[in-house]
């Protein structure tokens, strides 16, 4: 069965907006967890726009399913997961003024960084894992730096119309990468902007371990609450 992955991390921008406390983080990945989602997913961002520090300690203090962090290769970042080591790290690329994080990450000009990086957690006993486009040479790179996983960037995906031939082509393009990476060993993961529409297509991919998905549970957990959110989705996931 395919894993579900939620990202809370719009839980904290509302609360962030009145910075009062609620809605809580914690109590969100309680109702997420009780629905029988495999990982809490959170960004721990340079400029702490959403989660903070406490979030991370506090999740990692609470859960009893394993918390997934999302991070860039910042040194205080770093730093902050060696401590508090997470059962899992995606490293991704990180800009200030991006609304969401825009692409893959860059494997061979990040090369020698995320070499020493992947080490030190790797000797934490923290799994490792590399956002990356679906890229036949950043899966290999992938490989050569002895991460654990890779998250196929499925974000020029999202943004195609369901159904038109774009949709296909990306659809393809994640297949193919996606074969690559299990030929290759590594655990395949896949995320960004997958919501109720797209999601079986990429569900259905053979060999994919985990789909992390956020804002569109958020969204909808608006109009049917959080608890049903989560389970609308994960039963798309189950019925593929």
């Amino acid at each position: 069965m395919v894993k579900l992955g939620v990202n809370i991390d719009h839980i904290a921008t509302l609360r962030q907006q009145r910075k009062v406390g609620y809605p809580s983080v914690i109590e969100a990945a309680k109702i997420v967890e009780r629905c029988g989602v495999h990982q809490i997913t959170v960004h721990l961002r340079e400029d702490r726009r959403h989660i903070q520090d406490e979030d991370v300690i506090q999740l990692k203090k609470i859960l009893k399913i394993p918390l997934n962090l999302e991070m860039s290769l910042n040194k205080q970042i770093v730093d902050f997961a060696l401590e508090v080591k997470p059962d899992e790290v995606c490293i991704v690329p990180e800009r200030r003024r991006e609304l969401t994080t825009e692409g893959g990450l860059d494997v061979e000009k990040n090369y020698k960084r995320l070499k020493e990086v992947i080490s030190k957690l790797k000797q934490r006993g923290i799994i490792v894992s590399l956002f990356i486009e679906p890229d036949i040479k950043a899966i290999k790179l992938a490989k050569e730096l002895q991460a654990d996983a890779v998250e196929l960037h499925t974000g020029r995906y999202s943004l195609c119309k369901v159904g038109s031939k774009k949709f296909y082509k990306e659809l393809e393009r994640l297949k193919k990468a996606a074969e690559y990476v299990v030929k290759e060993g590594l655990i395949l993961n896949a995320g960004h902007g997958l919501d109720y529409n797209n999601v079986k297509p990429i569900a259905e991919i053979k060999g994919m371990n985990t789909l992390n998905i956020g804002f569109s549970i958020i969204s909808r957990a608006v109009f049917v609450g959080l608890e049903n959110a989560v389970k609308e989705m994960l039963m798309l996931i189950k019925n593929k």
